[in-house]
Order: structure tokens, then sequence, then C-alpha cells
């Protein structure tokens, strides 16, 4: 039933500011404490979609719980697209994640429900006492979740008591009959509103609000609700089109993906609108479920169904996605069938030659990245930053898998020589993955250049040019000489590293030149080329320990002292 005042209220009667600021509180709250606690996780949230999502319904649990810690299902289905670039992951697995993020986002509507905004301002203030006699950065990010839960709440609470007065208004309630007889009004509605506020948790809370206050049916509540649904993918959309994705068929597909099941799934029960709300209803008075509950549980069951309606048809959505986004996927080809444990147990130096090949196609990657980053210090298209970005993806996924293969290698026992070896490989991708880790920095340091509208001159260009191809041609030396393990490439990368610390130290010299001649325009690009000159030539060192490793005669031949950071 609508309630219907004695006294119509004005727009002038409603505090506005209170409602704006209660949804920026809202949205703030709900990216800050996501931010902790992403920071908290780290990279092992990389680690957990990586391991544990070999199956659709893996990756659907995962993908759940992930977003219930985040609470942004826009960044797992990112991380998800991240794998499925890099070829470590198939559309099929990351149509599982996507889902998963689905269900784990509605958590914020049951917590709203549970009506902890009682209990917000308690959680700031324990957030800001956290945050501020943290010793420890773990225990910063924890007052930062704490604080940011609270902030959410206290966001909504503002927006509350303000939202209940719409009911109170004329216009308002004209609305919400209309849309109680008209719900594909509510439907689009919450679509629009959900793609103006990035956030579909921001839109159910206030439906929640409102519906609590009694200004709207159910009828008119849930449409919105489904619409909700709808307009969250605008995210997902605006991300595949560019970013670090970079607009590769593989991130539009998993939008499409993320469209085609929250539009189909809105739709539906868009049609069994009625039976749907006459089922809340039935819920609500056999178990006395509050006003905002209701919402919260429609919200969980519509997505829960559809997830399990969707589950059988996760070929049949990659075969249309395919069909709907044409195109060859520039994948990252890495075979891991190889590294198959019960070859470690009954033939642990074969499995070590099988490690040592998937360790080549690891510093190939390294190339690949090394390669993207040139691309982009050239170009400064947010493209190349993207590719570089997933080849480092596809280099930790590979560092962690062939570490845990060694190890298991490691369990039997080995001969002096395959000992040697399996020490040699481990230290070989460690130096890898070091090398995608400096690549990143370098990624960095030419994006604060860029964002600061600053430019290179033409001779930085041709220094840093000159030692990005020293380090790829050393790279290419150092693999073939892992494989073949001939001395001829020795001399040949101790040769391309002296030149490289030549090149780094003449460039250095001409930019301290042309910094005292004033020829320098860019504040930022000046103060960090020497970083810039000094993390490539950090990447030769690290390049040059795959062959120094284990190799008695180049260790001989290097006379210069240790500049790698280890």
């Amino acid at each position: 039933m609508l309630h219907i005042a004695a006294s119509a209220m004005t727009p002038a009667d409603i505090s506005w500011d209170f409602i704006i600021g209660g949804l920026a509180l809202f949205l703030f709250g709900i990216q800050f404490m996501g931010d902790g606690l992403k920071s908290i996780a780290g990279e092992k949230l990389r680690e957990y979609i990586d391991r544990y999502t070999n199956k659709p319904w893996k990756g659907i649990l995962v993908g759940s719980i992930i977003t219930v810690f985040i609470q942004s299902s826009s960044a797992t289905s990112a991380i998800a697209i991240g794998f499925v670039r890099a070829g470590l992951m198939s559309l099929e697995q990351s149509i599982g994640i996507i889902i998963g993020a689905n269900i784990g986002t509605t958590v914020t509507a049951f917590l709203i429900g549970l009506k902890v905004e009682a209990l917000a301002l308690y959680f700031v203030f324990l957030g800001v006492l956290i945050t501020l006699f943290a010793k420890r950065k773990k225990q910063t990010y924890m007052g930062q979740i704490v604080l940011g839960f609270g902030l959410l709440f206290f966001g909504l609470r503002l927006m509350g008591d303000e939202l209940s007065k719409l009911g109170q208004m004329d216009f308002f309630t004209t609305l919400a009959t209309t849309m109680q007889n008209q719900p594909i009004l509510g439907f689009i509605s919450g679509t629009l509103m959900t793609a103006v506020v990035q956030s579909s948790s921001a839109v159910v809370g206030i439906i929640q609000k409102i519906y609590d206050s009694g200004a709207m049916t159910l009828t008119a509540a849930l449409p919105f609700v489904f619409g909700s649904n709808i307009g969250t993918t605008v995210t997902a959309v605006f991300a595949s089109i560019g970013g670090t994705t970079g607009g590769s068929p593989a991130a539009k597909g998993a939008a499409a993906v993320n469209v085609l099941f929250n539009t189909i799934g809105s739709v539906i029960f868009m049609f069994l609108l009625t039976p749907y709300v006459d089922f809340i209803a039935f819920l609500s008075d056999k178990y006395s479920i509050s006003p905002m509950m209701q919402i919260a549980i429609a919200h969980i069951l519509r997505t829960i169904v559809i997830s399990i309606l969707a589950y059988p048809c996760i070929n049949l959505m990659v075969s249309v996605i395919k069909k709907i986004i044409p195109g060859e996927e520039e994948r990252i080809e890495v075979d891991l069938e190889g590294l198959d444990p019960k070859l470690a147990a009954s033939l642990p130096a074969g499995a070590l030659g099988v490690s040592k090949q998937v360790t080549v196609k690891m510093g190939e990657l390294a190339s690949d990245c090394i390669r993207a980053s040139q691309e982009y210090f050239n170009k400064k298209s947010g493209k190349y930053r993207g590719m570089s970005s997933q080849y480092e993806d596809a280099i930790n996924s590979l560092d962690s898998k062939i570490t845990e293969y060694l190890m298991t290698i490691a369990h039997n026992s080995l001969s002096e020589h395959d000992t040697d070896e399996f020490i040699n490989n481990l230290q070989i991708i460690k130096n890898i993955e070091r090398v995608g880790d400096l690549t990143m920095n370098l990624n960095e340091f030419y994006e604060l250049t860029y964002e600061d509208k600053g430019a290179f001159t033409d001779e930085a260009v041709g220094d840093v040019n000159e030692m990005y191809e020293t380090v790829l041609e050393m790279n290419e030396i150092a693999l073939n000489y892992f494989s073949t393990r001939e001395e001829h490439y020795i001399q040949m990368i101790n040769d391309k590293e002296n030149y490289l610390d030549l090149v780094e130290e003449k460039a250095r010299q001409r930019h301290f030149k042309r910094m005292a001649g004033e020829v320098c325009g860019s504040g930022v690009a000046a103060s960090i080329f020497v970083d810039i000159l000094g993390t490539l030539e950090r990447i030769g060192d690290h390049i040059w320990n795959i062959v120094k490793e284990g190799n008695e005669e180049a260790m001989t031949l290097d006379l210069r002292p240790n500049e790698t950071d280890d």
C-alpha cells in the first residue's frame, strides 16, 4: 500500500544535499572497503582465480566469494578477462567467474536488509582508530575496510530519512502508481540510474529504503532491481572498449557475456513479475520478513535462479558470443599439459626437461612483455601498456605453476646432475619473473610522463630504444643458451651486457648535459629518465643471470660488481 500524507510535501522540504552526500558516501564506502580488501589479498586474488577455476562451477564459487570480499563484480570480472587474454583461462571459465560475481554482489543488499546502518558510526569510529594507530600496512588496510564499511552504511542512513519523504510528495505518489501499473517504466529507470551511478548496489539500496518507507509497492520496486542488473553491465562494456584490455575480442566477449546473462535474466523475471511478487509476498507473510529484506531476498533469489539456469548453457553462450563478436583473438598460447605430476614421480629427469621447455616459453613471454612496453614508450597508446600487463600476468602465472611443479619434482630422489638442473631452473624463472616486474616499472614511468603531457627528446628516445633492442637481443641469446648449453652464447651475452652498460652510461651523461643546457622541456620526463635507464640496465642484469646461474665460465668472464636488485 502507498502511504499518502495529509499534507503533501514539496521538493523544497527535502534535504537533497543529504541524498546526494549520502549517495557519495555510499559509493565511496564501497570502493574504499574494496580497495582495502584487495590490498590485503594482493596478488592472491589472481592466484585463487587462476588455481581454482578449471571448471565453470568452481569459477562460479570463486567469483562469488571474491566479489563478496572486494565488493566489486567489475574488479572480479577484470581479473578474469586478464587471464582470458593471456590464454591461461578459457572463455567458458570466465563465464563461471562472471556469473559468480553477479551472485557475490547481492550481499550488500542482504546487509542493508539486516539494517546494519544503525551501527554505521561505530564502524566509522573504529575504522578511524585502527587507521590512526596502525603500525603495519595490514593494520592500515584493516582500518580502511572497517571505515569503508561504516561510511557505506552511514551514507545509506543519510539518504534513508530523506528518501522516505518522497512518499509524501504528490508527484512521487503519482509516479509510483504509474510504475505499479506500468512496471516497464521502473525497469527502464533502474537500468538508466545504475548506468549513471555505476553501482547496482547503490540503486538497490535506494529502492530498499523507498520501499521500506511505504512510498512504493513491491510490484513497482522489483522492476528497478531487475533493471539495475542490466545497468551495472555498462562498466564492463566501457572496460572492454578501452582500458588495460585494449578492446580485444576476449574483453568484448566477456563484457558481452555479462550483458547477455543479466539482460536475459532480468527480462525473464519481468515476464514473471506478478507470480514472483506473489511468491515474495508469501515468504514475507510466512516468515515476517522486513520490507528491506524482501527486496534483498528477491534480488538474491533472482540471481541464483538465473545462475542455475545459465550453467548448462555456458557452451551455448560461448558459441553465441563468438558469432556476435567475430575476429581472431590474439592469445598467448601456453601448453601446461606437460607439467604432469605422474611424470615427476616416475621420471624426474624427464619432468625437469618438460619444466625447462615451459621455462623457455616463459622467457619468450618476457620478450613479448618488453616489446609491448617499447611500443607503449614510442606510441603512447594504452593498448600496448595493456598488452604488456597481460604478458606480465602470464609470466607471473607460469612462475607459480613451474615453481609448484619443480617442488613436486624435488620430493623425489634426484641425482647430482638433476639437482643442479632443478636449482638452475628455479633460479632462472625467478630472474624472468623479475624482468616482467621491472618492465611494469618502466610502464609506470611512461604513464607518469604521458599523464603530465610530457615528452622525451629525440636523443633520449633513441637512447632508450637502443637499450630496449639490446635487452631483447640478450634475452634471445640467454634463452638459446638455456635450451642448448652451447658455450659460444656465453661470450655473446657478455659482450651485449657490457655494451648495454656502455649505452646506459653514455645516455646518462647526455641526459645531464641536456638538463644543464635546459633542453629538457618536461619536468617529469627529465626527473625519471635516469630511472628508466637504470631499470633497463637491471633488466639486462637479470637476463644475463639466466646464463650466469650455474655456469662457472660465465662467472669468471664477469669482472663487474653484481648490481642486480634481488
